[in-house]
């Protein structure tokens, strides 16, 4: 059992507030402050990705400055029970190909799995590609928008 900080929080409990201030305040020259908020072997999930570790975790996040400008993530809500949080949030971004004059935002929850020591060993993200990304796509748009009108309930 891990003893509590001296203000009452718990080691998930910091290390969870400490990864979120990062994201939200995410950029390309803080990525290496990843090293101490995620274990060695983490679990990195989104839509495009499914990888381990901090190494390979870290080249998903500089892809993203690679490939977009102005990205911003707003953390819109938290949910924690023990070493398990769901956090709902905003990603804002401009995508340096297909169309990157306008804004794009993606909407979506991240489960996210903490050790005891409040490091990251998990973080899953769960966001609608086909409507937040694929349908904006000048060659694939019009496709995946055709097939989801088809796939509407009437």
């Amino acid at each position: 059992m891990t003893a509590a900080p001296q203000d009452g929080r718990d080691a998930v409990g910091e290390g969870l507030d400490r990864y979120l201030r990062f994201l939200a305040g995410l950029t390309p020259e803080t990525l290496d402050g990843l090293d101490g908020l995620v274990c060695d072997d983490v679990h990195f999930r989104d839509p495009f990705s499914d990888v381990r570790g901090r190494a390979a975790m870290k080249t998903i996040f500089a892809a993203m400055y690679r490939d977009c400008t102005d990205v911003a993530f707003v953390i819109d809500g938290v949910l924690r029970q023990d070493a398990m949080a769901m956090v709902k949030w905003s990603f804002r971004f401009r995508p340096k190909r297909f169309g990157g004059a306008q804004p794009w935002t993606a909407i979506g929850v991240s489960e996210l799995h903490l050790a005891p020591d409040g490091r990251i060993a998990a973080h899953l993200d769960y966001w609608d590609a086909g409507s937040q990304f694929y349908a904006r796509l000048p060659l694939l748009g019009p496709l995946v928008r055709f097939v989801r009108r088809r796939l509407q309930h009437h």
